[in-house]
């Protein structure tokens, strides 16, 4: 073989190798730049946390996880025996009350008038039982053994017996030296202020028996049976399965034909189905989801929204934390 087609055949097989190489560039550009990107969201659902006004002890719950429950079923009992002996002490002091502005409307007799000292007795006996238990809790209170809160209820409970002195005394003079058509107006009034005080610790009561607000599945139950809970502490979640939508963050160069009313379809990856959502809002995410371009030539950064969209129909078994993927 001459010099010359050998010079040939290395220049063919070079030729050769360039264009497979080329062919094979071209392929790969055209095949990776239409690479399908894909959103991942998940499906998400209202809830609303039940929850006392009051410290107590649950002694009872009369739900589990994953029960659904009905506006005005029984969730859960609470023991709050402070507020117990705060409704006997208001009870007690209502009832004084009552009686003395009937004592005031009726023509005063001997046996009114002795009446009138005896509720006067009561009500000082009261006061000083209120009075050592108040000192006791004071005590108990400045050796870190209770909490304010304990020494506060005690010292309201001795506030109102001293306050129920007054009137039964008052009320006792007035029986003594005969009523005025203004102080069986003023007894009248005291009577209606401290059956209000009855009705303000009933109300109170009722926070005993926490009840359900609204139709929903019970997801979390945080304390458990004979535990105490604190002020305002949730007892347990309730996921409103009636609200129900998917999120998505989306950036911005993604959002083409998102908008408001809108509705795009989405992939169950849990159910192998493809559904319809109606978008019902677009709200950006703010400046620490921003995606950050990594070459200063051509590219800029973008911000992410997040999309949230409406089921336009019904799916039944479609649960919270579920994947919703767009393509």
């Amino acid at each position: 073989m001459s010099a010359k087609s050998q010079h040939n055949n290395i220049l063919l097989a070079i030729l050769g190798f360039i264009s497979v190489i080329v062919l094979v560039a071209v392929i790969g550009y055209f095949t990776l730049d239409r690479t399908e990107e894909i959103i991942q969201g998940e499906v998400e659902v209202s809830e609303y946390r039940v929850a006392c006004k009051l410290p107590g002890r649950i002694t009872e719950l009369r739900v589990k996880e994953g029960d659904y429950v009905h506006k005005g079923d029984v969730l859960a009992v609470l023991e709050i025996p402070e507020v117990n002996e705060q409704e006997k002490v208001a009870e007690a002091a209502a009832n004084a009350t009552e009686a003395l502005s009937d004592l005031a409307k009726a023509p005063t007799r001997k046996e009114m008038i002795q009446s009138a000292y005896q509720v006067y007795q009561q009500a000082k006996s009261a006061n000083r039982i209120a009075e050592k238990t108040f000192g006791r809790m004071d005590r108990l209170f400045k050796e870190g053994v209770i909490s304010a809160q304990k020494r506060d209820e005690a010292q309201a409970a001795y506030e109102t017996t001293q306050a129920a002195v007054e009137v039964a005394k008052s009320q006792w003079e007035l029986a003594k030296n005969g009523s005025r058509e203004e102080s069986k107006r003023a007894a009248q009034k005291q009577a209606q202020a401290a059956r209000s005080a009855v009705n303000v610790v009933k109300s109170v009561l009722k926070e005993t028996v926490q009840r359900a607000t609204h139709d929903g599945e019970v997801s979390t139950i945080y304390p458990k049976e004979g535990e105490l809970v604190g002020f305002g502490s949730p007892i347990m979640s309730i996921a409103m399965t009636d609200d129900i939508w998917g999120t998505f963050n989306i950036r911005e160069d993604q959002l083409k034909g998102m908008k408001v009313g809108n509705v795009i379809k989405a992939f169950v990856p849990a159910f192998n189905k493809t559904i319809e959502l109606r978008v019902t809002a677009i709200k950006d995410q703010g400046s620490y989801a921003v995606w950050k371009a990594t070459k200063s030539s051509g590219q800029y950064d973008l911000k992410t929204f997040q999309v949230k969209a409406k089921p336009v129909s019904k799916l039944d078994g479609l649960r919270p934390g579920m994947s919703l993927i767009i393509k």
